[in-house]
């Protein structure tokens, strides 16, 4: 009996100690969830990674606009189909495009490491429906589904180091726009979309900082070297015979940014090197090319000065900003883009030919090789000047009136050109010209006779008017007109390009004006 009794007291003892341990395994409180920290160092957008020390930032716009006789982003109607102003011209063209960017930042014991990218997605009707004029496949972009990924600055930062693909050391803060929306601003440099390099940025306090880099000049800092033994074709361009990429651009600035404005000092160097004397149409190499030798490679030079001027009396965050630029064998400093630097051949009304046409030929530098030639390259000289007023009416709506004028200049004068003097770039320019050109003398006069000269000069003005409605939310509208002062004079019986006729054409100047209309999405 007492058997029992114990059992059935060490039974009940038993099931107290399992309820009890049963209740202890319930489910307790988890731990606390990391969450996303707001990172204040660097400013607003920033968040820590989590589990991290480094902050990050995730930005960008969504953009859609439309360009009204021009090319996209504005583009003035200034060469090919558009220059002509023929029928296989859009009359319009789109462009629709998000932008990513991502924005890290870790404080260090030697300062603030910085990552940063950002990768366009963009869709537009892209390129000329002439195939005459651009080949085969030159709508391949224009598919229902098609579109592309553009990749714009991205590089690191570190210790006053910078390494990758941004902004040039050798840019006004603003590059291109001092105030309009177009990409297409002449008078300056470009490269907002970032060129390969390696800098450093030294800062000595009360704003003043120096920057000294070393650029890539394979795409942002060329236009042309040409052969002008290669001739010279109907639209007054000759063949662009650049070498390979022998060393690379120095740049550099000193700038001072305070609460009055901006005042910035650059200069930049740039080698200036051809292929061969003898090459094949178009510039391909031939078997004779080695053996024919090559001109002497020579150093440009750029140098600018940029202008800011803050808290101006017409209103609150009104500013003036300016920019100047002059250069020997570096003219993508002048006659720049955001991408390429433009040759013009711009057609239209004539008094007595079938049209009058206006050319202007970019170029780095000029050479003729042979006895009696030019003896090595020529440098082209270049100068402009660009910028803006900027004025807001009131919070929601802003304006901002912008011009630009820009003047290329090769070596020699007029009588170079009529007494076949090929030493000099005018003389060997025009003497090309005339094997495709007819007509050249002393003094333009009967019709199919001119004088020759391959300087020009280009101006530009515009204004640009914005209204945000709501924060981050711009739709904005821009009116610009573009001027081409060639300095050809008379006419000359030749083919142009087709679908031109070869017919009388007056070298005359030419102008054209544009319309964009935009909507931004900044997030």
């Amino acid at each position: 009996m007492k058997m029992v009794k114990s059992l059935i007291l060490g039974s009940a003892a038993g099931l107290i100690a399992m309820s009890g341990a049963q209740a202890a395994d319930l489910p307790v409180k988890a731990k606390a969830v990391e969450y996303v920290r707001i990172c204040s160092l660097y400013g607003a957008g920033f968040f820590y990674i989590p589990g991290t020390d480094t902050c990050i930032k995730l930005g960008g716009y969504l953009r859609v606009d439309t360009t009204f006789n021009g090319n996209v982003y504005g583009g003035p109607a200034w060469s090919g189909d558009l220059g002509q102003g023929n029928r296989y011209r859009d009359y319009f063209v789109g462009r629709s495009r998000m932008a990513l960017t991502v924005d890290t930042r870790t404080a260090t014991e030697y300062g603030v490491v910085r990552t940063f990218g950002q990768g366009d997605f963009q869709f537009q009707n892209f390129g000329s429906s002439n195939p005459a004029v651009t080949g085969a496949g030159a709508n391949a972009l224009q598919g229902a589904g098609g579109g592309y990924v553009a990749v714009e600055q991205v590089f690191i930062q570190f210790a006053g180091f910078t390494f990758g693909k941004s902004q040039s050391a050798f840019a006004a803060p603003w590059h291109g726009y001092p105030g309009n929306n177009n990409s297409f601003l002449m008078g300056g440099h470009d490269t907002v979309t970032g060129v390969n390099n390696i800098q450093y940025t030294a800062q000595f306090g009360n704003g003043v900082s120096g920057t000294i880099g070393l650029d890539d000049p394979t795409v942002f800092h060329r236009t042309s070297v040409q052969n002008l033994a290669l001739g010279v074709n109907a639209n007054g361009n000759g063949t662009n015979a650049y070498g390979g990429t022998w060393a690379p651009d120095i740049v550099g600035n000193i700038r001072v940014d305070q609460a009055w404005g901006l005042l910035q000092l650059s200069a930049s160097g740039h080698l200036v090197n051809a292929t061969y004397n003898t090459l094949a149409a178009g510039g391909a190499p031939n078997n004779f090319s080695e053996l024919s030798g090559h001109p002497e490679s020579k150093w440009g030079f750029s140098v600018q000065g940029a202008l800011q001027i803050k808290n101006i009396p017409t209103g609150a965050g009104d500013d003036i900003k300016i920019s100047a630029v002059y250069s020997q064998g570096k003219t993508k400093d002048v006659i720049s883009t955001s991408g390429g630097s433009p040759s013009f051949a711009m057609f239209g009304d004539s008094g007595f030919g079938y049209q009058s046409v206006g050319f202007g030929n970019t170029t780095d530098g000029v050479y003729l090789p042979g006895v009696g030639g030019t003896n090595g390259i020529i440098l082209t000289k270049a100068w402009g000047i660009r910028g803006a007023f900027n004025h807001n009416w009131d919070p929601y709506w802003s304006s901002s009136l912008w011009g630009a004028y820009a003047q290329v200049k090769y070596d020699g004068d007029g009588a170079d050109a009529v007494n076949g003097n090929l030493t000099t770039a005018k003389g060997a320019y025009c003497a090309a010209f005339a094997a495709t050109h007819p007509g050249q003398v002393a003094v333009a006069g009967a019709a199919g006779t001119y004088s020759c000269n391959p300087d020009f000069n280009v101006a530009q003005i515009g204004v640009v008017t914005r209204w945000t409605p709501v924060r981050n939310l711009t739709f904005s509208a821009e009116v610009g007109a573009f001027f081409l002062d060639q300095k050809m004079s008379g006419s000359s019986v030749f083919t142009a390009t087709a679908p031109k006729p070869t017919a009388l054409y007056e070298f005359k100047d030419q102008s054209t004006v544009f319309l964009n209309v935009r909507a931004q999405r900044n997030f």
